[in-house]
């Protein structure tokens, strides 16, 4: 049985559907992120397992107990917010310890913890400032420990790393992994940042539209999408209108061009309406290594971006960006040049149009 159950779960305002019927299981100690745009549902969800917010329809289950519909203290979790959230007029060691100072937990179990959760976010010297005298990532460093010096059963992170800049976003967000690890927690992380969500997880949740789109680890998600929406919302994608040409060797042609897919197509027709999608570093000259699938192309532009250098091609009527790394001693071709191109079989998704 798993640890965390999120069954049948829809949540309505007035006639709108925020998120319908979502149903996922989360095993003890793992690390999953809700991904996808503003407004597809993921903070909701995560708010119904805090239970600021109740549930339309649906159970959620947290290691065997009922808490569907219990209010926020009445159920085990600690959640960390985009604002820090903390009081302004309470120390470092005041706010960590205020949730079991609500709990009414001795001073000398107080003291112990604080001094526990201070030592894990390595803050030793700050214990007695206050929060405007620290910077973000230490604001939100101490709302982690926090959060965690309940012993919550569950961890939730909506958007925590979104108001500090990308430096300190990715020190932390490796510190916060490092912790839950460290402590074997059950966390939920909300992000609309496909870095964020590829680099920590153990499993991602693909919204759109009050919809799960795909479950899958970060190489799933990315490697194998299933769904358009999950193809183009991971990663930097190529995808082109294309038909079946041969089902049975799974042949499609995107403009007459014609590539041969891993994909089995054989409960597709000839003729059948598909969407193709190949990711930029899949492709590359067949001058290095020819794979599977060889055609013609046209080098339409050519854009330097530090360690990867972006080709853009074209390949019939359909524009493709290929991607290849940069080096001292790359030789790119001219543009307006006439090349061929080659991706592996594996390389080409067929997603339902």
């Amino acid at each position: 049985m798993s640890y965390l159950s999120i069954s049948h779960i829809t949540k309505q305002f007035g006639d709108t559907v925020v998120v319908d019927d979502f149903n996922l299981d989360i095993e003890k100690g793992e690390f999953v992120s809700f991904l996808g745009p503003s407004g597809c549902g993921k903070t909701t969800t995560l708010r119904m397992v805090a239970g600021f917010e109740i549930p339309t329809s649906g159970k959620i289950l947290l290691d065997g107990a009922d808490i569907t519909n219990k209010a926020p203290n009445q159920r085990n979790v600690g959640m960390i917010f985009q604002s820090y959230a903390l009081f302004p007029n309470m120390t470092v060691a005041q706010n960590i310890g205020f949730g079991l100072s609500v709990r009414k937990e001795s001073k000398e179990l107080i003291a112990q913890r604080v001094d526990e959760m201070i030592s894990l976010i390595n803050l030793e010297k700050h214990a007695h400032k206050y929060p405007y005298q620290l910077s973000g990532g230490q604001q939100q460093r101490v709302s982690l420990a926090r959060a965690l010096a309940i012993h919550p059963q569950v961890l939730l992170l909506d958007e925590p790393l979104s108001a500090l800049d990308a430096k300190i976003r990715i020190s932390l967000r490796a510190e916060i992994r490092a912790i839950q690890r460290k402590l074997g927690i059950t966390a939920i992380f909300v992000t609309h940042d496909q870095e964020e969500a590829l680099s920590i997880s153990d499993r991602i949740v693909v919204m759109n539209s009050g919809l799960m789109e795909q479950v899958g680890t970060p190489f799933e998600i990315y490697n194998f999408p299933t769904t358009v929406f999950s193809a183009n919302f991971v990663g930097t994608l190529n995808n082109a209108s294309a038909e079946v040409v041969n089902p049975a060797k799974s042949l499609i042609a995107i403009n007459g061009v014609q590539f041969e897919s891993a994909v089995d197509l054989k409960g597709r027709k000839k003729g059948d309406k598909v969407r193709v999608a190949i990711r930029p570093e899949r492709l590359s000259f067949a001058s290095e290594q020819k794979k599977a699938n060889v055609v013609d192309a046209v080098i339409e532009n050519i854009t330097f971006l530090g360690s990867v250098v972006r080709i853009q091609i074209k390949i019939g009527d359909t524009k493709f960006n290929m991607d290849t790394f940069n080096n001292p001693f790359l030789e790119l071709p001219k543009i307006g040049s006439k090349e061929q191109v080659t991706c592996s079989r594996e390389a080409v998704l067929v997603l339902d149009e």
